[in-house]
């Protein structure tokens, strides 16, 4: 993806390339990665569900 691709990205895909660095500067790995991101979808879903209801 080109600079200026994501610059006219949507504000989600900004967002993920932003974490997708971030982990992978710090060299996180991927398993780490995979199993904090099952919290972390879980805890938005249930954010999600309380803003619904």
């Amino acid at each position: 993806m080109t600079q200026k691709t994501l610059e006219s990205a949507p504000e989600h895909i900004k967002l993920a390339v932003d974490l997708i660095m971030l982990l992978e500067q710090n060299e996180v790995p991927a398993e780490q990665v995979l199993a904090a991101l099952e919290i972390v979808q879980a805890d938005f879903t249930n954010k999600l569900d309380s803003e619904v209801s």
